[in-house]
């Protein structure tokens, strides 16, 4: 009798949704327990605790959720000490600065207030007029006061002034620079042939007194600008006097380097009055 024969069996091409399902159901887990980790439930924390201490036979006590986390301690960067410590001594090198700026501002107050007593006087009348800035002391004279016109030679009472100049100068180390200016009216003589050379002889004539008087030669500087630094308008006669002038600046130690105007207390000394015109002949 022949054997039947066994009908293939269909295959299943399906199989592969049963892995992909296992993987799906896998996946959705993870992420559930992904989820549950994230979001922190402070009770649900407290009832796994007490009922993980209760399962080790443990007293029953509830762990505290922590609120922060503690900072990680930060290495100290070596790179800062190398910028802090720059600027601490920059500090104390500019208090030191400080200082000793000033000290040169009371000695220069000093100065300024000898210079005006000696000449008192003419300060009173507006002849002279002192003030003190960064640069240093400018002591401004009239040149009616000092010299004759179109004369570089100092005169009579001029001579006693500048001495008693002197004589407050030579008790400092500071520098001097004597300045001469004149107006801008032409001068026809022999000697000088501009006013640039009057200005000029009117500022050495006074820089030569004070170094017969005892100042170092080389503490003095002369300088003429003639008619080129006018203070006042060449138009009137009054503003030509004006212009003829000479300016001794006592320089402070530091001039070249920015620092603050002092204003000078005159309270000591009474308020300048107003210049008189000088007559137009004079130079």
């Amino acid at each position: 009798m022949a054997r039947k024969k066994k009908p293939e069996e269909h295959e299943n091409l399906e199989r592969w949704l049963v892995s992909y399902a296992d993987f799906i159901t896998l996946l959705f887990a993870f992420f559930v327990v992904m989820y549950a980790i994230s979001q922190v439930n402070e009770g649900k924390y407290k009832l796994l605790s007490d009922s993980l201490l209760q399962a080790f036979k443990e007293p029953t006590t509830s762990v505290p959720v922590p609120k922060t986390v503690p900072a990680v301690p930060k290495t100290m960067d070596p790179k800062a000490d190398l910028v802090i410590r720059p600027q601490a001594v920059l500090s104390k090198r500019n208090d030191a600065q400080n200082v000793q700026i000033k000290k040169e501002t009371e000695k220069m107050k000093g100065i300024a207030k000898d210079l005006m007593k000696v000449m008192e006087r003419l300060v009173k009348t507006g002849q002279v007029k002192v003030t003190q800035s960064a640069r240093g002391i400018a002591v401004e004279i009239n040149a009616s006061v000092l010299f004759g016109s179109g004369n570089a030679n100092l005169e009579g009472e001029s001579v006693k002034v500048m001495k008693a100049v002197a004589e407050v100068l030579t008790e400092v180390d500071n520098n001097i620079q004597v300045e001469g200016y004149s107006d801008n009216a032409p001068i026809n003589s022999p000697l000088y042939p501009s006013n640039w050379e009057l200005s000029s002889a009117r500022a050495s004539s006074v820089a030569r007194l004070f170094v017969e008087g005892g100042i170092q030669p080389d503490r003095v500087v002369v300088l003429g600008y003639g008619e080129n630094r006018p203070v006042a308008s060449n138009d009137t006669p009054d503003g030509r006097a004006r212009n003829r002038r000479v300016t001794i600046m006592i320089l402070s130690p530091g001039h070249d380097k920015v620092i603050s105007d002092i204003p000078i207390n005159e309270s000591s000394a009474p308020a300048p009055a107003p210049a008189a015109p000088a007559s137009p002949a004079l130079r």
